[in-house]
């Protein structure tokens, strides 16, 4: 079963993503901010994080995408920035922050299936 954790400050998204992902074999795990998603992160060691880039606080999405990948304990980790902002900048700025898929909302519950399964480590396996 994958371990996703979704950080994203609007209850309503994270509860359609968690809807979306438990008909996946998906255990979701949920923050509402980029330092408890961060402190979650750390603690659950997640396959993949769901990671909106505007949130209240200290930490963007962005900023905690870039500790992410700066860890070496969540090395395995695959980080998916979620943003309605959807401009060539605002992907490059998610690619230099480390990355590894970009959707911009609003995206269907099929286009989040498909970059969960294609960021699980069971898909990288031959």
């Amino acid at each position: 079963m994958k371990k996703v954790l979704v950080v994203e400050d609007h209850a309503d998204i994270r509860r359609l993503i968690r809807m979306t992902l438990e008909f996946e074999a998906c255990e979701v795990f949920e923050a509402n901010n980029g330092a408890h998603g961060l402190a979650q992160a750390q603690e659950l060691h997640p396959d993949v994080m769901l990671l909106d880039v505007m949130m209240p606080g200290e930490l963007d999405g962005l900023e905690v995408c870039r500790r992410v990948k700066a860890d070496p304990s969540l090395a395995h980790t695959r980080v998916a920035i979620l943003s309605a902002r959807g401009t060539a900048t605002d992907v490059e700025r998610g690619q230099q922050a480390g990355a590894d898929a970009y959707l911009v909302k609003p995206f269907s519950p099929l286009q989040l299936i498909k970059v969960i399964e294609e960021l699980s480590p069971s898909s990288a396996q031959p």
